[in-house]
């Protein structure tokens, strides 16, 4: 293990278990720091113990990095390895996740995340999936740095050069649109148009009334450019930085998941812990209802790209058929859903 892998194995480990960003933003820093100098002249410095006079690079990093150039297992690494093995994991969900091939729903360092497109790819390479849809947030969720169509643009260009260079894992385009309050959706319809991969997701006026909110998100899923409906609730079990959980929206789930299996949009399972989105009760009437699914992640960095084993075990315990999952999909089959409305031969709903 050299001093970078050693670096970014801290990182993903700490995203994982959801520590504070600043600790993982020191790892992945330090990190693209030493990447940047080349393995040769990180010995050297480490060697004269100048590792700390480079900026991004700190007394704990760069202790990691020495103790990685020695041959040893860092310490904090072992520590946080045994940490994670430690944690009892879901005792469902395994032979779900083997199954997966992609996943639909992540973020970049373009608007919430907090990490690089390149490093949310390369990790979801790394973890066997074939593709995986970057969906940054759409203009009017200025908090998280909604994209403006001119930026949506501009990250497609990204995005088709750095498929130019990872065969066969491909990065798919795709946007997590804000629904209105009216059921319109927050983008351009022509750019919409041009994307693999469409996310719809409330994220404001979360109380309103229920007639409303269902109206709201049947008119969202009933738009021929929505694929999957987003952490369909919005609760949080946790709220944001250890706060107070935030309860579900009031909404008819019978009549939203009606209108998902008419129209072919996918209810997502989001395995975020502070969501894990839609609760079971809600989750085993949209299975009646005939629904496809998507186990996603929301992935904000790239070690929580790990986490879709939570809705995988969720999914198994409420009954989801795996074929009616589209995560399990190829990406031709995928494309072929959103594109063209077609899922693959033998999906039943």
């Amino acid at each position: 293990m050299d001093a970078v892998e050693a670096l970014e194995r801290i990182a993903f480990l700490l995203e994982r278990s959801l520590a504070p960003s600043y600790r993982v933003r020191a790892f992945r820093t330090a990190a693209r720091v030493l990447s940047g100098l080349g393995p040769d002249e990180v010995r050297r410095r480490a060697d004269a113990g100048t590792l700390e006079t480079l900026k991004g690079v700190g007394p704990k990093t760069a202790q990691v990095a020495t103790e990685a150039l020695a041959g040893r297992v860092p310490a904090y690494l072992a520590t946080l390895e045994d940490e994670a093995a430690a944690e009892p994991g879901p005792e469902r969900g395994r032979e779900l996740r083997a199954l997966l091939r992609g996943d639909c729903h992540l973020h970049s360092d373009w608007s919430d995340g907090g990490s690089p497109i390149e490093e949310m790819g390369r990790t979801a390479a790394a973890l066997g999936h074939e593709w995986a849809a970057l969906t940054d947030h759409s203009p009017r969720l200025t908090v998280a740095r909604g994209l403006s169509p001119a930026r949506l643009r501009e990250q497609l260009d990204v995005i088709a050069a750095l498929n130019a260079t990872w065969a066969p894992f491909r990065l798919l385009t795709g946007i997590e649109c804000d629904i209105h309050e009216d059921g319109t959706l927050d983008q351009e319809p022509e750019l919409l148009d041009r994307l693999d991969v469409v996310v719809v997701s409330v994220h404001s006026k979360l109380r309103m009334d229920a007639r409303a909110m269902t109206r709201r998100m049947v008119a969202a899923v009933r738009d021929p450019r929505s694929d999957i409906l987003g952490h369909c609730t919005g609760r949080l079990l946790i709220g944001r930085d250890g706060g107070n959980p935030r309860p579900e929206s009031r909404f008819d789930a019978d009549e939203v998941f009606a209108a998902c299996a008419e129209t072919g949009t996918a209810v997502e399972i989001n395995s975020r812990p502070e969501r894990l989105d839609p609760p079971r009760r809600l989750l085993r009437r949209a299975v009646a209802a005939g629904t496809l699914f998507s186990i996603d992640t929301d992935a904000h960095a790239p070690g929580q790209l790990d986490w879709q084993i939570l809705g995988c075990a969720r999914a198994e315990e409420c009954g989801v058929p795996a074929e009616r999952v589209v995560t399990t999909w190829s990406r031709e089959e995928l494309l072929a859903w959103t594109r063209e409305g077609r899922v693959p031969t033998g999906v039943a709903r």
